[in-house]
């Protein structure tokens, strides 16, 4: 019986890292590489409205993640993606559904989300 509680716990280990990884292809940049980019593209702020209306990016759009699902076609997939949270902890999740129900083949995300930045913001 032990054996099956030790199957299962890393069951549980592997989903739960698989879920939290950041996909190989999306691109982590410091704030200087992504202030670089960010214009030329769709920066979206994947934090929650209540966290957006504190502070954001100037120029960034929020679009929660708890949300992203039913608004995934303000997204156009033709143009590369900007992406930045809190501290960096829900990207994954964003780029992996950007990606598969999009179709967004470039996305970038900001290293060490909001927290980090150290550009212009609007309150």
């Amino acid at each position: 019986m032990a054996w099956l509680y030790v199957i299962l716990t890393i069951i549980l280990i592997i989903f739960i890292i698989s879920r939290l990884k950041k996909p190989s292809d999306v691109k982590s940049v410091t704030t200087e590489e992504f202030k670089e980019g960010y214009r030329k593209a769709q920066l979206f702020d994947i934090r929650e409205e209540k966290e957006f209306n504190t502070g954001h990016i100037l120029g960034a759009r929020n679009l929660p993640l708890s949300q992203m699902r039913h608004r995934l076609t303000e997204v156009r997939p033709d143009q590369a993606v900007y992406l930045y949270d809190q501290n960096g902890s829900r990207i994954a999740q964003a780029s992996k559904l950007l990606k598969k129900k999009r179709g967004v083949e470039e996305i970038v995300a900001l290293k060490g989300g909001f927290k980090k930045w150290t550009g212009k913001i609007k309150k």
